[in-house]
């Protein structure tokens, strides 16, 4: 049994990753914020506000052996309508506050004996799409903060990153809110389909577990096809 910490495990892909990791008999503590959830037999839930985030980690265990960063945001608008401090903003939920957490929760890490981080990019970063400056750009950012500190911290902690494409969560509702725009969106993946939280959920698993032992350093694409391959 291992001791993993989940931040934002109270909805979508974050959920699903920390029912996966306790269904597979592991310790999962996860944070919620505005979704408050009930503690089970393998996961201990905690109320953590982000932008706060380092002195509300009193409940983590002595050692941690996967750490998965999931807060994140889907703010679609045109450039010119995004201001500076709208970029600063969604810069510090998506990579500031991860590598805030990261820091104090580094020493728990190194006592393990198999540690693994999982963060999440998005294949907006590879494809470049419409109206996605904004998350293009935090995510760039942390895709090549994993590729740093999984060199920097090699061996003794792995450093991986999921890039998801859309998926059927409550954070993408505005975009997936009717039947007519789930069916447009699915037809533009080479696999026809919307992903679902557990798709995700299976590859941040796989990562943070030692079948994964050999890999480092990497994004994975988790999205249909959609980067690789042209319909």
């Amino acid at each position: 049994m291992k001791n993993y910490f989940v931040l934002g495990a109270s909805t979508g892909i974050g959920r699903a990753i920390a029912l996966q990791l306790s269904n597979q008999g592991h310790m999962v503590y996860g944070s919620y914020f505005n979704h408050k959830q009930v503690d089970s037999d393998k996961i201990h839930y905690h109320m953590v506000d982000v932008k706060d985030a380092p002195s509300s980690f009193s409940f983590l265990p002595e050692v941690l052996d996967g750490f998965v960063y999931c807060p994140g945001t889907i703010k679609l608008k045109p450039f010119e309508r995004i201001s500076p401090a709208e970029f600063n903003e969604d810069f510090n939920f998506q990579v500031t506050f991860a590598i805030e957490s990261l820091q104090k929760i580094l020493p728990k890490l190194k006592k393990s004996m198999n540690a693994s981080v999982v963060f999440f990019s998005t294949v907006a970063v590879c494809k470049g799409f419409n109206y996605h400056s904004l998350v293009s750009s935090s995510k760039g950012a942390i895709e090549g903060l994993t590729k740093s500190l999984a060199s920097e911290f090699a061996p003794k902690i792995r450093f991986n990153c999921v890039a998801p494409s859309l998926t059927n969560t409550p954070l993408a509702s505005g975009i997936l809110n009717s039947e007519e725009k789930i069916e447009a969106n699915a037809k533009r993946h080479p696999l026809k389909r919307i992903g679902q939280p557990e798709d995700i959920a299976s590859v941040a698993a796989f990562l943070l577990s030692e079948n994964a032992s050999w890999m480092t350093g990497q994004i994975i694409h988790v999205d249909g096809g959609l980067s690789s391959i042209n319909l």
